[in-house]
């Protein structure tokens, strides 16, 4: 007994994913196949040479003269050209040369077994009933020659040799076989009507089960399982998948079932006398020669019914394959097929099935053997052609349409499986493999597709078949495409899954970042390698393959990052960091799409508009502006607060500001130096942006700083004009005073006060001077951040023409300079109008030649001034203190002149005080001189005094000269030209801008002239009432 001398194909890789399309056999395995398909091989090719010697016993085969199938048997390829040993010396096969295959090392046409016929039972002339003697159920027709024994020799295998092994069927099993034609073919067959002994009207298993008998095997049991397995045969040819469906409940096909059904568990009675065999045969006999309207035929059909004749001609097919190297295809394979033909008319094969399952066999091979050799897979292809040429007929039969569907379904299911993930499937090395599996699969999804559909649509009986559904597909145009896709994806997922990659909304970390800046540098080597080891394959199908590609990883990592940047609330470095990767990975991959499109027709602007753009300058800009939005919120904060409790004490006497200016100010510098240490281009206008936003808040600041009130609110309101008068009551209580103690007494009673000076700076204005630090040292700083701004190499110009700055400035912070300077105006004038006006009222505007000028004069004050220009110098910095002074100054000459032109009815002046006055002044301009070196010149000293100066000119004027010169003044600025004939001068407006030339300063002084003529005019020109 020969034991099996490999592994068997179908055990040799269980697991292999790819489907088997031809369905399951109730009850058979693969092995019962084999054996099966054995037995109808043998049994077609009796007639050929080396089945049974070329002196055996001749029986004819339709096969013989069947068109374009067989040929006659000494003209066939398995005859040609060879001895009586039925196998040539066949040194190169044309099927093998025709797909492409290798030629094995070992010229299996030489293949030799040793010993002569005596000792092979195998052989063509030996074993029981072809051995000498006749053996049992020998026929005496026949002649047999039995060779004498001789020492062992070394001879060429036959064909039935060769089968016998490739199909591992024991020596035994064969024998039996034999044993079982000849009982059939020499007896007189009542089962086949006296007709001729063709091999296709014998049914083999029920002739089988006839003639071997339970002594034939090793044991009952394996007697009994080979019985089972005809019955099975017998049951999937005439019942499961007859060639002609039966019609419903067939009492022939019940009873067979039936008689099946009870040998289960036991054998089948086989003797002369046995029922069971007899209802058997009559079963079978009556299914197998059933035609297609239900009556008796003379065509025998037990084995070519769907599926079951395609599992045996597979088998068949499988048996190619050396069994010692199973990726390697027999020398002897020409001969083999064309034997392989006789078995066509017994299994109903048409050359275009034969072409389909040998593109199956040669695919599956390919597959099974671990896809090790390429050249199968080329035979695959250059096979697939042929089906291709075949499926363009539209009349063919159903059998053929069912076995292309189902097969290209699984060849197209297994490759696509494999080029929907290539970067998988298909390493550098085996870029070779792809290109032949790409040209396969498409070719195979164009049959499906179309031809095959089409004539499935066009059988109306076949659109509720269930393999409709499963042509159907997407348009080969498109699958290259998708395989490109579908991979590249997968090759990104995979990153993602390895890298365990979660993007949440609340975990932005560090980390993160670093993980998505890595991924970007995984995908742009994933692009490379998909360029450099995929796209030179996949182009000859795709002109743009490795644009694809690109497209397909921008869009992943897109969706990532759009992830990754739905969870960022605010900018950071490693942020920044990502989306400059990004950027730099999406230059890289629209420049693989650009080289790729160089030769499309629209220059891939197709391909490039799927390319959704990261926009990273704009999400870089958009958070950059958020950054400044958020950075603002501090400063912003730092001002409400300051609102709401500044007291504008210093913070120390080193440092006389607001504390709120210094925390605004840090703040500010920090949030710019923040902003120029961020890793990124920053541009004009994000530049402007953020000085536009510190200058709103520096503004605001310096509108609260500068809400001090106003100078006006200090001034003394003008008492209404009046009349000096001799009998006033102020001229009766000066005299009495006069009487009693003393004019000089009462002077000194009146300023005792001036003779100990102190300051008279109240808390409120030094607090002013405060504010007014407050504004200097806001001036110095932001001036510093100015200069940061603009001089920073950071920055870059922008591209676009856009005015941000006043014209002629450079300044980024132009505005809340400007502003800055008029509070500065605006709280040193409200100081110094406090200072004079409030803090020093009672020593000058109240005390200054009250009663008399000559006992009244203004000493005592500028005593007291000086002493408040020493604490002015001492509180305020040295940028502050000109401007201060200069205001100081300015306070005192209006107070001066509110003395002489609106000092009220205590006070009165004659012609012969102007001396005094003169004299008073320029001692008041002496101290602003002398103040401080440097803090006002004197020109401008001088300059301001000119108005005071004209007033004290006019008070040394003779009354005729000033009522002359104020008719003159009045008559002009009235409009009424000189005044003559009685006509009435208008009375002046009190505008407050007084001079000399100004007809109410002039009035004025009449009004406080002390003699009859000035109160005379008065009174008789405008009734002025006279003082009380």
């Amino acid at each position: 007994m020969l034991a099996p001398l490999s592994v068997p194909v179908e055990h040799f890789q269980p697991d292999v994913d790819l489907s088997w399309p031809f369905g399951k056999l109730e009850g058979l395995d693969r092995d019962d196949i084999r054996e099966a398909a054995y037995e109808v091989f043998f049994t077609s090719c009796r007639s050929s040479p080396g089945f049974g010697g070329r002196h055996a016993l001749a029986f004819y085969s339709s096969n013989d003269s069947a068109d374009g199938v067989g040929t006659s048997g000494s003209g066939s390829p398995g005859s040609s050209g060879r001895g009586t040993s039925g196998v040539g010396m066949v040194a190169n096969s044309r099927i093998k040369r025709t797909l492409g295959l290798k030629t094995l090392k070992r010229i299996r046409s030489r293949r030799a077994s040793s010993g002569g016929s005596g000792s092979n039972p195998s052989s063509p002339n030996s074993g029981p009933g072809f051995g000498g003697g006749g053996g049992i159920g020998g026929s005496p027709g026949m002649s047999f020659t039995v060779p004498a024994r001789s020492m062992p020799t070394r001879r060429p295998l036959t064909s039935a040799e060769i089968m016998r092994m490739q199909m591992r069927v024991t020596e035994q099993s064969d024998n039996r076989l034999r044993k079982t034609l000849m009982r059939t073919l020499v007896g007189q067959l009542a089962y086949v009507r006296q007709m001729s002994r063709r091999a296709e009207t014998v049914i083999l298993p029920l002739e089988l089960l006839r003639h071997l008998k339970p002594s034939e095997f090793n044991s009952s049991q394996e007697y009994h399982f080979w019985q089972r397995r005809q019955l099975k045969i017998l049951e999937a040819g005439l019942v499961f998948h007859p060639w002609m469906p039966l019609q419903p409940r067939n009492t022939h096909a019940m009873k067979l079932r039936e008689i099946i059904r009870a040998h289960d568990g036991m054998s089948l009675d086989t003797g002369k006398n046995s029922e069971s065999l007899r209802s058997l045969c009559n079963c079978v006999v009556a299914l197998a020669w059933r035609g297609a309207n239900g009556n008796p035929t003379d065509v025998c059909h037990w084995a070519d019914g769907y599926p079951l004749n395609v599992h045996i001609y597979i088998a068949l097919l499988q048996s190619v394959f050396d069994h010692r190297d199973e990726t390697m295809v027999l020398e002897e394979v020409d001969e083999l097929m064309e034997l392989m033909k006789k078995t066509w008319t017994m299994l109903g094969i048409t050359r275009p099935i034969h072409n389909v399952c040998f593109t199956w066999v040669l695919f599956y091979q390919f597959v099974v053997t671990g896809q090790v050799e390429p050249d199968l897979l080329c035979a695959s292809l250059a096979m697939m052609a042929e089906v291709a040429n075949d499926a363009r007929r539209g009349d063919r039969e159903t059998i053929y349409v069912k076995t292309s569907a189902s097969v290209l379904s699984s060849i197209i299911g297994w490759s696509e499986k494999r080029l929907l993930d290539y970067h998988v499937g298909f390493s550098k090395a085996s870029t070779v493999m792809m290109e032949n599996l790409l040209p396969l699969v498409l070719q195979a999804r164009k049959i499906l597709d179309e031809d095959i559909a089409a004539t499935i649509a066009a059988r109306q009986e076949q659109q509720e078949d269930k393999l409709q559904a499963d042509v159907a597909g997407a348009p080969c145009e498109n699958r290259v495409d998708l395989y490109i896709r579908s991979s590249v994806k997968n090759a990104f997922d995979k990153m993602i899954e390895t890298g365990n990659i979660s993007i949440k909304a609340v975990d932005i970390n560090r980390a993160l970042s670093e993980t998505l800046i890595e991924l970007a540098q995984a995908t742009e080597e994933l692009a490379a390698k998909e360029k450099e080891t995929y796209s030179s394959t996949i182009k000859k199908w795709h002109p743009v393959a490795a644009g694809v590609a690109a497209v397909t990883l921008h869009n992943c990592y897109g969706d990532i990052l759009n992830q990754y940047l739905s969870g960022v609330c605010a900018l950071s470095n490693e942020i920044i960091h990502v989306l400059q990767r990004a950027g730099k990975l999406e230059k890289i991959l629209v420049q693989m799409v650009v080289e790729e499109s160089v030769d499309c027709e629209d220059g891939g602007k197709a391909i490039v508009r799927e390319m959704v753009p990261y926009e990273v300058d704009s999400i870089i800009l958009r958070l950059l502006r958020k950054w400044i939005e958020e950075s603002l919120r501090k400063p912003k904060d730092c001002v409400q607060r300051a609102k709401d409790t500044e007291t504008w004490n210093p913070k120390s006497k080193a440092e006389p500001f607001a504390l709120s200016a210094v925390e605004l100010m840090k703040l500010a510098k920090e949030k710019v130096d923040e902003f120029f240490e961020l890793p990124t281009g920053i541009s004009e206008d994000l530049v402007q942006a953020l000085a536009d936003g510190l200058e709103r808040i520096v503004r605001e600041y310096t509108t609260f700083v500068a809400s001090c009130g106003t100078k006006q609110s200090y001034v003394p309101s003008l008492p209404p004009l009046t009349r000096c008068n001799r009998d006033s009551r102020f001229s009766k209580l000066w005299k009495k005073a006069s009487c009693s103690i003393g004019a000089e007494e009462l002077q000194q009673a009146l300023s005792s006060e001036g003779h100990h000076p102190r300051p008279s700076t109240s808390r409120g204005t030094q607090r002013l001077y405060i504010r007014l630090n407050t504004l200097h040292y806001l001036l110095s700083h932001l001036n510093s951040l100015d200069k940061t701004l603009s001089l920073s190499p950071r920055v870059i110009p922008s591209t676009h023409k856009r005015c941000y700055r006043s014209l002629g400035s450079s300044s980024y912070f132009e505005l809340a300079r400007a502003s800055m300077q008029g509070a500065i105006q605006h709280v040193a004038e409200v100081a110094a109008y406090r200072l004079i006006f409030l803090d020093s009222n009672s020593v000058l505007y109240e005390s200054l030649y009250i009663f008399d000028v000559a006992n009244a004069r203004i000493k005592p004050a500028l005593r007291i001034l000086k002493q408040n220009l020493t604490l002015l110098g001492a509180i305020l910095i040295d940028r502050a203190q000109p401007l201060a002074v200069k205001e100081v100054m300015k306070a005192s000459f209006e107070a001066f002149l509110m003395v002489l032109l609106a000092g009220g009815s205590m006070r009165i002046f004659s012609r012969l005080d102007h001396e005094m006055i003169e004299e008073d002044f320029k001692n008041l301009k002496r101290v602003f001189c002398n103040s401080g070196v440097g803090l006002i010149a004197e020109d401008e000293v001088e300059k301001d005094a000119d108005v005071v100066e004209g007033v004290v000119v006019l008070m040394g004027q003779s009354t005729e000269q000033l009522v002359k010169d104020f008719s003159t003044a009045a008559c002009e600025r009235s409009g009424i030209g000189v005044a003559g004939g009685g006509q009435k001068l208008p009375m002046p407006p009190t505008t407050g801008k007084w001079n000399r030339s100004d007809p109410n300063t002039i009035l004025r002084v009449l009004c406080y002239r002390n003699d009859q003529a000035a109160n005379a005019f008065l009174k008789r020109t405008f009734q002025l009432p006279k003082r009380r």
